[in-house]
């Protein structure tokens, strides 16, 4: 039988995870507000900002990575306590793919704020706005280990699905009408794909959590 102290430790820990998770994402929602400015705002300065700030993101992954695999290794935790390990685990490869598009989407914006906007970016700002509303969400489902708020964040991405396809019919009218305006809407075609797929992957943090309150698969 387990003594006081080892559970209390453990808890202690399991709680670091979660603090470092939650932190890893609020750096992610810095990096969607970097790509904001660099696509919306065309402060193409954003777009170096934004990659250093996946730089941490990065370092937060692979030491929340081995963070969990010690806690697993030397407390061997059971139960609800290992499937929320499993659960931020597999969590971490997402949240690290979200602040990759977010570079992705703040490189596009400086490559085009040198020249005017094709058209106001109207839906891909909504997007922006969804996914920092998100991550908020995320955060506090993960925080507050709250089943309904990991149902409203990923409900939130069918959202951004019906967006994304207005942004993709939209562009492609401009291509059909105009033939200079090709490489430019493909350029956006790009932007509104990393937002959707960043979308996705917040989508699959959500999943990761409702696994760990729930212990069934979405």
């Amino acid at each position: 039988m387990l003594g006081s102290d080892h559970v209390n430790a453990l808890d202690a820990e399991l709680q670091d995870v979660s603090t470092e998770i939650v932190r890893m994402l609020s750096l992610v929602r810095e990096s969607l507000g970097y790509a904001r400015a660099a696509l919306v705002d065309a402060e193409p300065e954003a777009a170096l900002a934004c990659r250093d700030n996946d730089a941490a993101i990065d370092e937060a992954q692979d030491r929340i990575e081995h963070t969990i695999l010690s806690i697993i290794a030397r407390r061997q935790p059971a139960a609800r306590d290992l499937r929320f390990l499993g659960a931020m685990h597999r969590s971490l490869a997402d949240v690290e793919r979200a602040g990759d598009y977010a570079v992705h989407v703040a490189n596009a914006g400086a490559e085009l704020a040198s020249e005017p906007p094709l058209k106001k970016y109207t839906d891909m700002t909504r997007i922006l706005e969804v996914e920092d509303r998100m991550i908020d969400t995320t955060i506090a489902a993960l925080a507050d280990g709250d089943e309904a708020k990991a149902r409203a964040s990923l409900g939130m991405d069918e959202e951004i699905d019906e967006l994304y396809e207005q942004i993709q019919r939209e562009l492609l009218t401009y291509m059909l009408e105009d033939p200079q305006a090709i490489t430019k809407a493909t350029k956006l075609l790009s932007v509104g794909r990393y937002l959707e797929r960043l979308g996705d992957h917040l989508e699959n943090v959500n999943e990761h959590i409702l696994f760990w309150l729930t212990a069934e698969r979405v």
